[in-house]
């Protein structure tokens, strides 16, 4: 998974930026240079430190969120990215900004690596759209051709057609209790 990122998130390789990542770099130079302001999500601290560096070396501010943040942190963060027009990038690890977070200041999502779970990228998404937000939310995925990020996006809308399969109105299985459904696959 992460080779499909970057190859220098693999340790002892010493080569060129990946495609991807001159890529995904492009789009948040572009809309960053429009006004907009963007979350940046991936699964791997080690993607985001190297997003981290070519911003500091370009000059652009951002905010940065990973699990190892305390608490003061994080408000610190979240509050430099709502508050601060100059703050138009908020670098986000995945599980550490799934949850409890407002970030209705952005209106662009990247998400850089699928997760196997799309539950958790959904709640991703969701800190962007949250109550008092005021413009469309655009949301983008990056996903590498030909690596395990196809696979883990087939993956997710297996899970999710599944998912549907059980909340349609027309799912006889919906009029069952949980006891009921408990017995039936026990």
């Amino acid at each position: 998974r992460q080779i499909a990122n970057h190859p220098d998130l693999l340790e002892d390789y010493n080569g060129e930026d990946s495609g991807k990542f001159t890529e995904v770099y492009r789009n948040i130079e572009s809309v960053i240079s429009e006004g907009h302001k963007v979350l940046v999500f991936s699964s791997f601290v080690k993607h985001l430190e190297l997003f981290r560096t070519r911003l500091e070396e370009d000059g652009i501010e951002y905010a940065y969120l990973t699990g190892s943040r305390n608490q003061r942190q994080r408000e610190a963060a979240v509050n430099d990215f709502q508050t601060r027009k100059a703050c138009s990038l908020f670098l986000i690890s995945l599980k550490a900004g799934g949850v409890g977070l407002n970030l209705t200041a952005a209106d662009y999502v990247f998400i850089l690596d699928p997760w196997w779970n799309p539950a958790s990228e959904m709640q991703a998404l969701s800190r962007a759209h949250r109550i008092g937000q005021e413009n469309r939310v655009f949301v983008y995925r990056f996903i590498s051709n030909d690596s395990i990020e196809e696979k883990i996006q087939r993956l997710q809308e297996r899970k999710r057609e599944l998912a549907e399969t059980f909340v349609t109105s027309n799912n006889p299985l919906k009029s069952l209790s949980e006891k009921e459904l408990i017995e039936l696959f026990t």
